[in-house]
């Protein structure tokens, strides 16, 4: 029996710490295509932190290509962003010189005592070792200042959402439903020796963008960017088929869930 070049037999899963470099190989195809956050996102930061933004001074770490940290520098935040790769980074600073970036990641960061009022994690505290991002967290957060954690999810209600999210699962050989049920837990996961109380909040938003975009956005992503070209691009040819059938005028609807979870340190 053969396989399709779209759907192969699952590969030995690449290492974290390739998955994490690679994306800067491919920092621009990133900033380009990457989905932002909604301003309700904000809002509810400020909510569950009990201060504003604005005037606050923010570490926002894994800071990529500067997707959040520009939102935040908009809304009044004094912004340090430190970020690990080199790739990253050198985007960052193409597209936003006015705000400081230092190299480095959750850790071991390179920000003094105290200095902190938010420490924000856009799609980054999953690349943390918590046993040592935790007290960092703890050690650069000023007393009631907030640490703040956020992800993009797929908004899998919407029926051609779970279907994108099935076929991208097969084709990597994870099994959706442990996937869905490791994303629930993601409170937990998020500081496993417990110091830290997560308050938990979703945001939905959407966004409509055109088909090449969707699909540079799902490429963006690391496990396909250390998935050997071909089978990427075969992938990816066949899912814009897909996508087609629900949007014919190529112009897709995105739709997300932003997990959110807030812990202030007492």
């Amino acid at each position: 029996m053969t396989t399709s070049p779209a759907t192969p037999e699952p590969a030995a899963a690449p290492s974290p710490a390739l998955r994490a470099h690679s994306f800067n190989a491919a920092a621009a195809q990133y900033a380009a295509n990457r989905p932002s956050y909604p301003p309700a996102l904000f809002d509810t930061v400020e909510e569950l932190s009990g201060r504003p933004l604005s005037g606050a001074r923010v570490v926002d770490v894994g800071a990529g290509t500067g997707i959040a940290t520009v939102l935040l520098d908009a809304r009044g935040a004094d912004v340090l962003a430190v970020e690990p790769g080199a790739g990253m980074a050198a985007e960052f600073r193409r597209a936003l010189p006015h705000i400081p970036i230092v190299r480095g990641n959750g850790n071991a960061l390179p920000v003094a005592d105290a200095r902190a009022d938010f420490l924000t994690y856009a799609q980054a505290w999953h690349w943390t070792d918590t046993a040592h991002s935790v007290p960092e967290a703890l050690r650069v957060l000023r007393p009631g200042g907030a640490l703040a954690l956020w992800w993009n999810t797929d908004a899998l209600d919407v029926e051609w959402i779970a279907e994108a999210a099935d076929r991208i699962h097969r084709f990597f050989g994870i099994d959706t439903a442990a996937e869905k049920r490791r994303a629930g837990d993601r409170t937990d996961l998020a500081d496993p020796s417990g110091r830290l109380r997560f308050t938990r909040r979703e945001v939905r938003w959407s966004r409509r963008v055109p088909i090449d975009t969707h699909l540079a956005n799902i490429g963006s992503h690391s496990g396909f960017l250390v998935t050997p070209e071909e089978r990427r691009n075969a992938f990816l040819e066949e899912e814009r088929g897909h996508v087609l059938k629900v949007f014919p005028d190529g112009i897709v609807e995105e739709t997300y869930d932003v997990l959110l979870l807030v812990a202030t340190k007492p």
